[in-house]
């Protein structure tokens, strides 16, 4: 008997594999085989008196458990036809009444693999005996369904711009002509006699000077080697003459040297700023990246720069100045324009665009909205015309001429014209020659914009950083403006300016206060994607180079959103219980640190992967030391809030909680926490930083694979026992991954509880299935509870949910098709490609993508593949060379079981010159090669595969999502990182994932990329099929409402926080709920922000202030689409701020501008605010 135990406790792992209809016959043979043999043991007893009552129901014992190990064969669990033709045998023996055929069942099962139930690890679990296993059912969500008013607004006609990006790109031909002095342009000529004194063309030259923070220095030493020093000669050099002027725009050098000067310093740059003579642009923490940068990093930064100006310096800027992202968005216009912006400028833009739009002089235009439906989204945009941003190519069309004019080059300085020709100092006897020839470039220059208006920037990379140059500019400049402006008959009003400067006398001349349309100049949406600065030299390489530091931008993003809602929650509950241990100061600081960390990271030579090495360390410590201080405020205040004896929280000593993983360097990949289990419950908080109710697959590690978890309520839950993998194909005696579908209410915190159990005793636990295909050894690797089947069996295979059956191919063991619950059957045929560096002078490198041709195919052939398969989660593990790829289903009733996970960790740190794409080939229909990506998370952007292009200009950012679609089908790509993407043919969609390249590209960087990690990707792929015709205006495109969701859900994932299990004990709540009513589908809370104090005071600096910024985005979205697996509802757009919170009182609420610069009005928390679609808001709160 004991022999008879052991072999059929292992069963389930060793037996071989055959078809589903062969388990089912087995199965049915050998149930009512068990139901004749109970009957005929009955009857034998009280017959023959063979058996006594002991071994009787011993008998009956070993012929349960028989019944029930056979019961628990999985789906895919097979047999042999050699297993099946002894067990068929046997039965016969057994239904004759041979009591031995129970001891031969057993050994037939030996044949098939041996295993122990010794080896399987021995722990103190709540005994209990073994029952049978609860099928595991997915509840499903009511189908939302929504408005008619709210869907209308992504089908109402727009307020159509006077020029389409869309169109522009059709239109142009994209030729790249010889222009003569201004190669990219042409000869340009005016008339002499179009000005006069009463008719004076207006220029106003703008000292400036554009401070990385960080790129070829890290951010520190360039302010201690540069920056300081253009600050330190600002002062005296603009007090020296009222006429001087000056611009800056990076706050996160600016606060530096602030924090350094004494009060009289201080009140002198606060003179310089009141009189003008100094201004601010822009003013965010950084000038931002527009293309990886998400917009709730982009706001964050710009909120961290106003909030500094506006505490520090009551200084509210009103120009914006980009004038070195490479490309730009319309999402920065919009931001721009809701933080009370009324003009910007841009410089780096496509040099055929910008001769487009010369050549209609429409360099000058109302940035619209491509939604907007009124024209409130309008904001003045100047576009400079030529080539850079440095003096050569600002003054006019002419770079020799302009460089003449760049008093830094005079000789003897080791600034030099590569033109040959240096700049000569202004004296009496050449200053007309100089003047003259100065304003033949400004006239040029003049022909390009419809006004008698110019602005002419002055200034390049940390220039001003010597006393010497202040000089030699300003005094030769005023001597040209001198003699300029003593000549009525030439025509000319010169001065320095700055950027407000130039726009106020714009709209004067124009008739029109600040921010009106000027009759003149025309509307203009879509952006400005992808830059190409010369030739075919499309700068579409940085949208993936450094992607590792990419992902942990996104990360740091997700969790420094997370600690900000959380930290404002708890603070207010600690406010209103007058807590004197909560850490508030102490948290603070760190959320303080991290917002400017992040925000230095998407500078445009950041998050864009393009700084030295050394440098991107710089980035990617701050990141991580960040990254760990906000999951300990996160751990924290789940902490405080959970507690439900406040009084004895103590921030001091030994956490009650521990965070979920841990980074061991910038440059490392996470580790998962170990939460080691025993028979005593052990707490796991999981909070959800989103302002919807979410039900979704968690996983922990855990020491037992036998466990039991409770939710909130109490309730026994359904998991999933999972191997944890640690080779290619052997797995952990003593870690295990713990799937279960966690339930998490707006904002709230659940406690959930684990414990170690006996072996099968807990029957809502269910163990997965492995199958190791293509294994080198097919010698049983078993390690308990897991049963693997290895086999180099070579079909395809599936894995399946309740909405979804996905098929891979035999060979490759990648995605093949899927079918849908409805049945409809798609191709999502998912192939990895590999790019080449074309063989020119000119190569890729970090900024540009110069590929030898189209991809190649990378060879995969029959690799090793990891099949699990369970009740809660599927996965197909594909180990290929470079790529551990990872497809996951889960079986959950929220966003996540609605589409097909995809994780990727990439690793080329082998390869030469050589860039890899993940790339979907499907039967969508999608017309013309058109396709979507986002911008910046905000919107979406249509695009076009042209075949008068090159293919590298053909790649575009894809910051959050992208889709193609036909009439019936679309097919969204979700990621959770910044990355290029590309629609080359029809019903095909790539994604760029890593770069590795040997060469420098000449941009200035001056070495390639070579840092490479091993680096993770995400996606989602979500499949949706139209319940209605197209209506949606094709020239936008919106998500569909699951799409935005599942979006956020994959950028924001619930923070699993296990207990230390060396830490105290606390009482514990079960849940934190804080929100009455959670916010509807369509409404998502960006951020919840406690303010900060001012930031010059060391004793207020991190002291929180009693209001918090809550800021709301307004989605719009596909009603075409069926809005199933979502937990929230929506609301046309309608929110009450006074029942928003349980337990807090709402004391006021402001509306204001985006970044809070400006308070608009007081508002009566309890009437229902409108929020209009796609719009961002920002309130000022009082929580009590």
């Amino acid at each position: 008997m004991p022999r008879y135990r052991n072999s059929l406790d292992g069963w389930r792992s060793r037996v071989k594999k055959v078809s589903f209809i062969q388990y089912l016959f087995g199965v049915f043979v050998l149930i009512n085989l068990l139901t004749l043999i109970s009957y005929r043991g009955y009857i034998g007893t009280h017959r023959r008196g063979h058996l006594n009552l002991k071994t009787a129901t011993r008998f009956m014992q070993s012929l349960d458990t028989l019944e029930r190990k056979i019961k628990k064969i999985e789906e895919d669990t097979v047999r042999n036809h050699e297993v099946i033709k002894q067990i068929k045998e046997t039965v016969r023996k057994l239904v004759k009444g041979d009591n031995t055929g129970l001891e031969r069942l057993g050994e037939v099962v030996d044949v098939v693999h041996t295993q122990r139930l010794t080896d399987r690890p021995v722990a103190t679990v709540v005994q209990g005996i073994a029952k049978d296993e609860e099928r595991y059912s997915v509840m499903k969500f009511a189908v939302s369904e929504v408005e008619h008013e709210v869907c209308s607004l992504a089908e109402k006609p727009i307020l159509t711009a006077d020029i389409k990006m869309s169109q522009v790109f059709d239109e142009n031909k994209f030729d790249d002509p010889d222009g003569g002095v201004w190669k990219q342009g042409w000869d340009i000529q005016y008339n002499v006699n179009q000005w006069n004194q009463n008719n004076k063309l207006q220029v106003f030259v703008v000292p400036h000077s554009h401070t990385d923070p960080g790129w070829l220095r890290t951010f520190e030493d360039y302010y201690k080697l540069q920056t300081r020093k253009i600050f330190e000669n600002m002062v005296p050099k603009l007090e020296e003459d009222v006429r001087r002027k000056f611009i800056y725009a990076e706050i996160s050098f600016f606060s530096l040297w602030w924090n350094e000067i004494d009060e009289a310093m201080r009140n002198r740059v606060k003179r310089l700023l009141s009189k003008g003579q100094l201004e601010i642009v822009t003013g965010g923490w950084v000038m931002t990246d527009e293309a990886n940068a998400h917009y709730f990093a982009m706001i964050d930064q710009l909120i961290e720069g106003h909030q500094w100006l506006d505490g520090t310096l009551g200084v509210k800027p009103k120009s914006g100045w980009a004038i070195d992202p490479f490309g730009y968005s319309s999402t920065m216009a919009y931001l721009l324009k809701r933080s009370g912006f009324s003009n910007m400028l841009i410089q780096r833009v496509h040099y055929s665009i910008k001769k487009y739009l010369a050549q209609q002089r429409n360099m000058e235009f109302m940035w619209r909205q491509q939604w907007d439906r009124d024209g409130s989204t309008d904001i003045l945009c100047h576009l400079m015309p030529f080539y850079s941003y440095d003096i050569p190519h600002t003054c006019g069309p002419d770079p020799a001429v302009c460089c003449q004019f760049d008093f830094r080059r005079l000789p003897g300085s080791s600034y030099k014209c590569p033109w040959k020709i240096s700049p000569v100092a202004i004296h009496s006897l050449n200053v007309q020659e100089r003047a003259t020839t100065l304003l033949d470039q400004y006239r040029k220059k003049s022909q390009l914009y419809k006004t008698n208006v110019l602005f002419v920037p002055l200034g390049d990379d940390f220039r001003y950083d010597t006393p010497e140059e202040w000089d030699k500019q300003f005094n030769n400049y005023q001597k040209i403006f001198d003699y300029l402006n003593s000549r009525p008959e030439l025509g000319v009003q010169t001065q320095f300016g700055t950027l407000t400067d130039y726009f106020t006398a714009l709209y004067k001349s124009q008739g029109v206060a600040d921010g009106v349309k000027p009759s003149t100049v025309s509307t203009l949406s879509g952006d400005f994607f992808t830059y190409a600065d010369r030739e075919d030299h499309y700068w579409s390489g940085y949208f993936t180079s450094r992607p590792f530091y990419k992902n942990l931008d996104r990360l740091m993003e997700s969790h420094l959103r997370s600690a900000e809602v959380i930290f404002s929650l708890a603070l207010s509950y600690a406010r209103k219980v007058s807590s004197t241990t909560f850490p508030s100061v102490e948290f603070m600081t760190k959320l303080v640190e991290a917002r400017r960390n992040l925000g230095l990271f998407q500078h445009h030579d950041g998050i864009t992967g393009t700084a030295k090495d050394f440098v991107v360390v710089d980035y990617g410590q701050r990141l991580h030391g960040s990254l760990n201080d906000l999951k300990s405020v996160i751990t924290e205040c789940a902490t405080y809030l959970m507690s439900d004896e406040k009084d004895k929280y103590r921030f001091k000593g030994a956490p009650f909680f521990n965070v979920d993983e841990i980074r061991e360097s910038q440059d490392s990949l996470p580790k998962k926490m170990l939460l080691e289990v025993d028979a005593e419950f052990r707490p796991v908080l999981i909070y959800n930083s989103l302002a919807h109710k979410r039900s979704e697959l968690v996983k922990l590690v855990v020491n037992r694979a036998d466990v039991e978890v409770r939710d909130a309520a109490d309730n026994v839950i359904h998991t999933q026992a999972e191997p944890f993998w640690v080779e290619k194909d052997q797995f952990s005696r003593d870690k295990f991954k713990i799937a279960f579908v966690a339930d998490v209410a707006a904002l709230g915190i659940s406690q959930y509880r684990i414990r170690a159990v006996s072996y099968r005793s807990n029957p809502k636990h269910h163990v997965a299935a492995v199958t190791l295909m293509n294994c080198p050894s097919l010698e049983p690797s078993n390690i308990p509870p897991f049963d693997v089947k290895k086999s180099m069996e070579s079909e395809e295979f599936h894995i399946e949910n309740h909405l979804i059956k996905a098929t891979f191919a035999k060979d490759t063991g990648l995605l093949k098709s899927v079918v849908k619950a409805d049945g409809s059957v798609h191709t999502l045929n998912l192939t990895f490609v590999m790019y080449g560096v074309k063989n020119a002078k000119e190569k890729s490198g970090a900024y540009l993508f110069l590929p030898d041709g189209e991809a190649k195919p990378m060879i995969v052939s029959h690799p090793l593949i990891r099949i699990i398969r369970g009740p809660i989660v599927s996965e197909v593990h594909v180990l290929i060379q470079y790529v551990e790829h990872v497809v996951r289903l889960s079986s959950s009733p929220g966003s996540d079981g609605a589409s097909v996970d995809i994780a990727n960790t990439v690793d080329i740190r082998h390869l030469f010159n050589n860039e890899i794409a993940l790339r979907i080939n499907t039967n969508i229909d999608n017309q013309d090669r058109v396709f979507f990506t986002d911008l910046n998370g905000f919107q979406m952007q249509r695009r076009k595969m042209y075949d008068k292009l090159p293919l590298q200009a053909n790649y575009y950012p894809m910051t959050s999502m992208a889709f193609l679609e036909d009439g019936k089908t679309r097919l969204s790509i979700l990621t959770k990182q910044s990355l290029g993407v590309a629609s080359l043919k029809k019903g095909q969609i790539e994604v760029m994932l890593d770069r590795r390249l040997n060469q420098d590209d000449n941009r200035g960087l001056g070495q390639g990329v070579l840092d490479n990690k091993k680096t993770p990707n995400r996606f989602r792929l979500l499949l949706e099929t139209r319940k209605s015709p197209q209506t949606t205006n094709q020239a936008i495109g919106y998500p569909s409402l699951l799409s935005h969701i599942s979006s956020f859900h994959l950028v924001h994932p619930l923070h699993m926080i296990p207990k230390n299990t060396k830490g105290p004990d606390m009482k514990l709540r079960r849940m934190f709920v804080p929100m009455s009513t959670p916010l509807p589908c369509e409404i998502h809370l960006v951020n919840l922000r406690t303010m900060q104090n001012r930031d010059d005071s060391p004793e207020l600096k991190h002291v929180p202030r009693e209001t918090a910024a809550i800021i709301l985005h307004r989605l719009v979205h596909d009603c075409s689409f069926e809005t199933h697996s979502l937990s929230c509802l929506p609301s046309n757009g309608k929110v009450i701020f006074k029942n928003m919170f349980k337990d807090l009182k709402l004391k006021n609420i402001h509306s204001t501008s985006l970044t809070l610069m400006h308070v608009h009005k007081e508002l009566d928390p309890s009437s229902v605010i409108q929020l209009q679609p796609m719009e961002i808001n920002t309130y000022r709160i009082a929580l009590d």
